[in-house]
């Protein structure tokens, strides 16, 4: 059982005195500056000029400053701009301009786990990855919660690289949740894994299988909307208050039954073997050469696979009764205005 670590095991004062460097205005760019602003901590945002990123953080209150100049009497330099990037950007100017002894912090191991980017040596090199989006990282942190993280240290040069990475944490909120150690690989490869398999992809791909089954076989495609798409956040709000034990608890007997008796037909051998194929992809590094190559190569087959999925009868149906739910729409605004 992994260890559960809260702000009484750490100290934010690791981080005093230390001149940080946030590289990247994005989704967890924007959470972790805004947030470690907040507890107190000396924090740069480094941004490509005349950016949208540029202009957002100008947005915030902060006076931007060009990542090759930003890093260089830099103490922590925390990359966080996206995976697809961050090779080029590294390669093509960072490390060259990084302070030695620096310490270099990840949100997501990918680039360090499959040798994108060579951390330079006597530096620290750690990770503090919320297991959340950016925006609900700063959105919880405003509400005075947290969103619970892990921390990693791949590099201990000066000893320490923890004591840095729990005082991230701290300084985001996310130790007021819980934190667990973890490793690069082990983040990376369980990250990718659940968002392919099961959160993004098994997600989206369940969803559409159960529209097109109840459209083909005749219903009307607002109701199969409503019954495989709008429903599901009142089932993950369950899961997510009480596991699945809560949510069985909460729905009714016919729905328990379905579930305990078709589900594993659903999701069966078949499913679970296709998971163990892709984690593989993933332990192989597969995954990030194609990902990779995906991108120096203009992207050909991901915007085809978003211009598929977009102009699909499910979108279209959905978009549709989304307009006619403002609270929806206002719900989306207000995530985006606490971003």
């Amino acid at each position: 059982m992994a260890t559960l670590y809260y702000e009484s095991d750490g100290d934010f004062g690791a981080l005093k005195g230390k001149k940080i460097v946030v590289v990247g205005y994005g989704s967890q760019g924007h959470a972790h500056a805004l947030n470690l602003r907040d507890s107190g901590a000396d924090v740069t945002v480094a941004v490509r000029p005349n950016s949208e990123g540029w202009k957002r953080a100008e947005g915030h209150g902060w006076t931007p400053v060009a990542p090759v100049d930003a890093v260089k009497d830099a103490d922590i330099i925390a990359i966080m701009v996206p995976d697809q990037t961050q090779g080029e950007l590294w390669n093509g100017s960072l490390k060259d301009a990084v302070k030695p002894g620096a310490t270099i912090l990840f949100t997501h191991g990918f680039s360090i786990h499959f040798g994108i980017i060579e951390p330079p040596k006597g530096s620290n090199v750690i990770m503090c990855a919320p297991k959340g989006p950016g925006h609900l990282v700063r959105r919880v942190y405003t509400e005075g919660g947290g969103v619970p993280a892990l921390i990693a240290v791949q590099q201990d040069e000066a000893g320490s690289a923890r004591d840095i990475a729990m005082a991230w944490a701290i300084g985001i909120g996310s130790a007021r949740a819980g934190v667990i150690e973890t490793t690069f690989r082990e983040e990376t490869e369980s990250d990718l894994f659940g968002e392919q398999a099961v959160l993004c992809g098994g997600a989206t791909a369940l969803i559409q299988a159960g529209f097109e089954t109840l459209v083909e076989a005749g219903y009307a495609p607002e109701i199969a909307y409503f019954e495989v798409l709008h429903e599901l956040k009142l089932i993950v709000d369950l899961l997510y208050e009480g596991g699945m034990d809560g949510m069985r608890y909460s729905i009714s007997d016919t729905a328990e039954y379905g579930d305990l008796t078709r589900g594993p037909r659903v999701i069966g051998p078949e499913s679970k073997a296709a998971m163990k194929e892709i984690l593989k992809e993933i332990q192989t590094g597969q995954f990030a050469r194609e990902f990779i190559e995906e991108n120096q190569t203009g992207r050909v087959t991901m915007r085809m696979l978003r211009m598929r999925a977009a102009e699909s009868q499910l979108e279209e149906v959905g978009a549709e009764l989304r307009s006619m739910m403002p609270f929806v729409q206002q719900a989306r605004q207000k995530a985006e205005e606490k971003a």
